[in-house]
Parts: structure tokens; C-alpha cells; sequence
């Protein structure tokens, strides 16, 4: 009796007790509603189009585009569809910096025209559907993609001074595509879940100056906006 307990002990020994991993949360995706908030940086760029003899016969360069950092703040709702697919509305606001800097053309009376800085603080109402892969432990992957309107406080677009007088004008409403990926971790008491996001207008945003033949917006047909976003949110 005493050598079997000895050879059990030593046999139970060489296999240590596997320690059952902690499902944090597990019925958190069940529910058809939840809220939440998010924290973010963006930087915004503009896409171009030129009036078509601007290269052609003048054959000038493009206008650069500087992005500044900026920030982001707002609200989840999130309504489930079923294990894969959740419906979001993500209202937040942006705020952006970019600097223009023109090419050296004829129209400019001196060196600080060619620079205008444009500052945009967005109102961004976005409607987004989310997919989700299955859940691996704490931890689940997603893509997104959706449709969004942003309500710029900054356009100035109302403004009757324009590039003359120092004031770049842009619309007041603009309309765009979004796309995104990131991931979901469960912890013990909430969802935390970074995400990159691509934001893509599609509607003209540029308020011509009165002039026609201004330097600043004569040579440009339409500008579009183009954002990246790093945003973490909290469910």
C-alpha cells in the first residue's frame, strides 16, 4: 500500500493542475443595446482637383497639404443584429488642423499668401456596421465600414470675406464613406477597444473666393477631405 501511494503521488506530480483561463464578461455581446464613449487623435488631409489648364498650359505644382494633429471625442450606441454584425452610432466631435502651402505663381503680394491655415471643428454623425469575427477568449478582431455627415462650426462658409482679407472657405455640411479595423478586449469590468479609421469625403467642400480669378481657389475645381483616426473607445 504505502509504494502504490508513492507512485500515484509521483505519477500526479509529473502532470501540474492546468489552471482554467478567466472569461471576462461573457455575456456582454448579448445585449441588444449598450453605450459607451470614445478618445481619439485624427490628422486631415485634402485631396485636390485642379481646373484643367492648370497643368496643361501653366504647368504649376500642386498645392501641399500639411496635417496637424487633432482630437476626437464622443458617444457609442451600439445595437446588436446578431453575433457577427452590430449596428453603431458613434456622434463625436473632431477638431483638425492643416496648412496650405501654395506653389510660387503670379497673384501673390507677398510670402505669407501663399500659407493659409485651416482649422475645422467637426460635429461628426456617423452610422456604422461593425463585424465581428468570433470571440477567442478575452479577445475579438472587427472591420468596419459606414457612412457619415460632419457639421463644420469652422467653414466660415457664410463669411463674405474670403482669401483676400486671410479667410479660406469651406462648406458647412460635407458627406463621407468610412472604413476602420481594431480590436476588442474584455477586461473585468468594461470593453476597452482600439481602432484605426479612414474617413473619406465625397462631396466638394471648397466655397470659392468672389474673385474668379483668384490665386487661392481659381486654379482649384473641388477639394475633398481625407482623415485618419486612432480611436480607442470604452464599452
Amino acid at each position: 500500500m504505502v509504494i502504490c501511494f508513492s507512485y500515484s503521488v509521483g505519477v500526479f506530480a509529473q502532470y501540474p493542475t492546468v489552471r482554467e483561463r478567466v472569461i471576462n464578461l461573457p455575456t456582454f455581446d448579448q445585449k441588444p443595446i449598450h453605450y459607451g464613449y470614445f478618445l481619439g487623435l485624427n490628422q486631415y488631409d485634402f485631396k485636390f482637383e485642379y481646373v484643367e489648364n492648370y497643368y496643361k498650359e501653366l504647368g504649376y505644382k500642386d498645392v501641399t497639404v500639411i496635417p496637424k494633429s487633432g482630437f476626437t471625442v464622443g458617444l457609442i450606441g451600439d445595437l446588436r443584429i446578431n453575433t457577427y454584425f452590430n449596428l453603431r452610432f458613434e456622434p463625436g466631435l473632431y477638431y483638425s488642423r492643416r496648412e496650405l502651402q501654395y506653389p510660387d505663381i503670379s497673384g501673390f503680394e507677398k510670402e505669407s499668401d501663399k500659407i493659409r491655415e485651416i482649422k475645422s471643428t467637426y460635429i461628426h454623425l456617423p452610422l456604422i456596421l461593425k463585424i465581428s469575427t468570433k470571440r477567442i477568449n478575452n479577445f475579438r478582431p472587427f472591420i468596419m465600414a459606414g457612412f457619415s455627415t460632419d457639421f463644420n462650426l469652422s467653414s466660415n462658409s457664410k463669411n463674405r470675406d474670403d482669401n483676400a482679407s486671410n479667410v479660406f472657405r469651406t462648406t458647412a455640411q460635407n458627406l463621407n464613406y468610412e472604413l476602420g479595423l481594431g480590436f476588442d478586449f474584455y477586461l473585468y469590468y468594461f470593453k476597452f477597444s482600439p481602432s484605426l479609421r479612414g474617413i473619406f469625403s465625397f462631396q466638394n467642400e471648397l466655397v470659392p473666393d468672389t474673385d474668379p480669378n483668384s490665386p487661392w481657389t481659381g486654379i482649384i475645381n473641388s477639394i475633398f477631405s481625407r482623415g485618419i483616426a486612432i480611436i480607442i473607445t470604452f464599452e
